[in-house]
């Protein structure tokens, strides 16, 4: 189980961390010194990325390709258009209080561009915030910078966008650029996922696979590759900011994994669709949608409770209002120094797990992690996938000096 005295020193290094970056960084009353260059991370439409798979035909005929398919044009355009309306109107919010500013997207992004920038600006969804974040990782950045990443939904109605800034700001585009300058928002720091590959196996550079990648030449950022001293320890430079994935590539197939808790002495074997390792950001995704109870699993498990209890005992239980306290419980904190693991759909009967115990969700400060997979991949925040086939072994920790600095706006 998690360790009260670890859990205190790790809250007390992030607030650390947290003072640090406070005392650090203003983007005070003379924005000209203090915020000077702002990256936009645009989100890569899918007319952008239709274009980029048929880069040999015209417009017109791309436009028949699609229609052919029976696939709506005119609504990929139109929301091709209202993603790049957005996206110039925080360009040019920025430039009017004299700020300079750089496009780039997610074929286009680069190590260069992350460290000319004083504040990252991801337009789009969650997914183009994760884009921005992975590559905003201090393994890649020269000294470990901490690039500030902020994020515009440039579609609220239909995108939840929980890391982007409140929904009004994709309209009140200028407010939220004049309370970024004016210092008017609280310093928030997330909590990532750092990711190291164990064991003699990684003396060779593992090559990973961007699962968003929709052209073949080669990628900047696929090239860094931290050395633990050992010398048979590679850190990789993707931090999770929501959760890593480990499991086999073809979801039919059974996931063997063997996991340890906490450094303890006790490894459990174990069978399941994959184990999903969240942090309290990727809490209120994946996590939760794993674990979720519907009000349909309340009204059954009350049958049940009914059937052995006196009479009307539990005729005033709600069980919507039970699902939704139940939904909310398994969401935590940002800042949360601790995991949370979740292992899917695992198999309970007969031998596994071996041995028997191991609860399918709970919190850790730390997991190892090794395959006896056939064809698994370790997924980092849904788009960077490692090969974790049997023998691979992993160790899933959480640093204060790992999160991700953003901000809050919500007043």
């Amino acid at each position: 189980m998690f360790h009260l005295n670890q859990l205190l020193r790790n809250v007390s290094g992030f607030k650390s961390v947290l003072q640090s970056g406070l005392n650090g960084r203003r983007f005070g009353t003379n924005q000209r010194e203090k915020l000077r260059r702002v990256l936009i991370v645009s989100k890569l439409t899918r007319l952008e990325f239709e274009k980029i798979r048929e880069e040999q035909l015209s417009d017109e005929c791309l436009e028949q390709k699609i229609r052919d398919r029976g696939t709506d044009y005119d609504a990929i355009k139109y929301y091709h258009h209202l993603h790049k309306d957005v996206e110039r109107h925080v360009a040019r919010s920025f430039q009017e209080h004299g700020i300079e500013v750089q496009v780039v997207n997610r074929i286009t992004i680069h190590k260069d561009a992350l460290q000319w920038a004083d504040l990252i600006v991801p337009i789009g969804g969650d997914g183009t915030f994760l884009l921005a974040a992975g590559r905003a990782s201090p393994f890649f950045l020269s000294n470990g910078k901490r690039t500030p990443v902020v994020g515009f939904n440039s579609d609220p109605r239909r995108s939840e966008g929980r890391l982007m800034l409140p929904k009004q700001y994709s309209v009140q585009v200028g407010e939220a650029v004049r309370r970024i300058i004016a210092n008017e928002f609280r310093w928030m720091h997330r909590s990532r996922i750092r990711t190291t590959l164990v064991g003699a196996a990684t003396t060779e550079r593992p090559s990973p696979m961007d699962l968003h990648e929709f052209h073949s030449q080669p990628v900047e950022h696929k090239e860094v590759m931290s050395t633990v001293p050992n010398g048979k320890s590679r850190i990789l430079p993707y931090l999770a900011l929501n959760e890593v994935f480990i499991g086999e590539m073809l979801s039919a197939r059974v996931s063997h994994l063997h996991l340890r808790i906490d450094n303890a002495d006790l490894v459990t074997k174990t069978k399941s669709s994959g184990l999903c390792v969240s942090t309290g950001t990727g809490s209120t995704s994946w996590l939760t949608s794993m674990n979720r109870l519907s009000t349909n699993n309340v009204k059954d498990l009350l049958k049940i409770v009914k059937n052995r209890t006196a009479p009307g005992t539990l005729n005033n239980i709600d069980p919507e209002s039970i699902s939704q306290e139940y939904n909310d419980n398994l969401v935590f904190a940002p800042d949360d120094p601790r995991l949370c693991y979740s292992i899917r759909e695992q198999i309970c009967v007969g031998v596994w797990p071996n041995p028997k115990g191991l609860e399918s969700r709970g919190f850790a400060k730390e997991m190892f992690v090794k395959s006896r997979c056939v064809d698994a991949s370790l997924v980092i925040d849904g788009s960077i996938a490692y090969h974790f086939n049997d023998g691979a072994r992993a160790l899933l920790e959480v640093y204060p000096e790992d999160s991700l600095l953003t901000i809050d706006m919500d007043d």
